[in-house]
C-alpha cells in the first residue's frame, strides 16, 4: 500500500474506535455515535454525516462498487433505524456500521493488495508486463 493508504487508513480506524467503541460501561462498548444519536433528528444526521465521511475515504481509497454498496446499505439501516426514538438509540449499541464499513474496507484493500502481488510475481515469473 502506498503510504498515503496507510495514513488514510490510520486515520479511519481512529474514527471508527471513536464513533463505535470508545467507551465501556457494564461490558457494552459504544462510542459517540450512540450518544450524539440521542439527540433527536440532529444527533442522527450527524452521525450519518460522519458515516458517509468514511464511505467517502474509502471511495478515495478505491474500493470496489460491490464494498460502496455494502458500506451505504450499512450506513442506510443504521441511519434509518437509529431515527426511531428508543429503538433507534438501543439499535446504535448493536449494530455498529462504522465498525462493519471499516472491516469491509480493509477487505476490500487486502484483496486489491494480494491481486497486485499475484500480477506482479507472475510478471517476474514470465518476464511479461
Amino acid at each position: 500500500m502506498p503510504p498515503n493508504t496507510e495514513q488514510s487508513v490510520a486515520r479511519l480506524k481512529q474514527l471508527e474506535k471513536l464513533l463505535d467503541r470508545q467507551f465501556t460501561v457494564a461490558g457494552i462498548n459504544f462510542g459517540i455515535d450512540s450518544v450524539i444519536g440521542l439527540v433527536p433528528v440532529v444527533g442522527d444526521l450527524i452521525t450519518g454525516a460522519l458515516g458517509f465521511y468514511l464511505i467517502s475515504e474509502a471511495r478515495k481509497l478505491g474500493v470496489s462498487r460491490w464494498t460502496l454498496t455494502r458500506m451505504y446499505s450499512n450506513l442506510g439501516i443504521d441511519v434509518t433505524i437509529g431515527a426511531i426514538p428508543i429503538v433507534g438509540d438501543v439499535f446504535d449499541l448493536a449494530f455498529k456500521s462504522n465498525s462493519k464499513n471499516l472491516k469491509l474496507l480493509l477487505r476490500d484493500l487486502e484483496k486489491r493488495e494480494a491481486k497486485e502481488l499475484r500480477r506482479t510475481s507472475r510478471q517476474q515469473r514470465y518476464g511479461t508486463t
